[in-house]
């Protein structure tokens, strides 16, 4: 899967404000409205919220990866944001999560989400480049970083 057609510089955001999780996804969520692929915002964060209240998404090693499923966008979308301080995500290790990708794919398609989540890990389970991406200064840079 390429991805870059899913994620683009203008849904990366380098200084998310949020300081909580509920925060975090309404910011994230507000990067997705940007890329003109979603038809209602309300649906696509409720479809999140809802998925995070059964479990939340916050793995380890400060990566959180908040997503849902919802008919209000017709294909696979995704957002990068960052958070240097960390925010409580409840997180598998308990450490607060900095780097969020968040994914929003439609009700009956299955396959590209889970392709994007297999291809976006690779690059994050290495230390160097999370830590690459968390001193990133261009949203361009992360990108770069992601997708080689």
């Amino acid at each position: 899967m390429n991805l870059k057609k899913p994620l683009t510089v203008e849904t990366i955001s380098l200084d998310l404000q949020g300081t909580t999780k509920e925060e975090i996804l309404s910011e994230m969520v507000d990067l997705l409205m940007a890329s003109g692929h979603i038809r209602d915002r309300e649906a696509v964060l409720r479809a999140i919220t809802d998925r995070e209240k059964r479990m939340s998404t916050g793995m380890q090693n400060g990566i959180a990866i908040p997503h849902g499923k919802t008919d209000s966008v017709e294909c696979l979308i995704a957002a990068l944001g960052i958070k240097r301080a960390g925010v409580d995500f409840g997180a598998l290790d308990g450490q607060p999560s900095s780097i969020f990708v968040m994914t929003v794919s439609p009700d009956s398609r299955t396959g590209p989400h889970i392709q994007f989540l297999a291809e976006i890990s690779r690059p994050l389970n290495d230390a160097a480049v999370r830590a690459k991406i968390l001193a990133a200064t261009r949203r361009e840079e992360v990108l770069q970083l992601l997708v080689g």
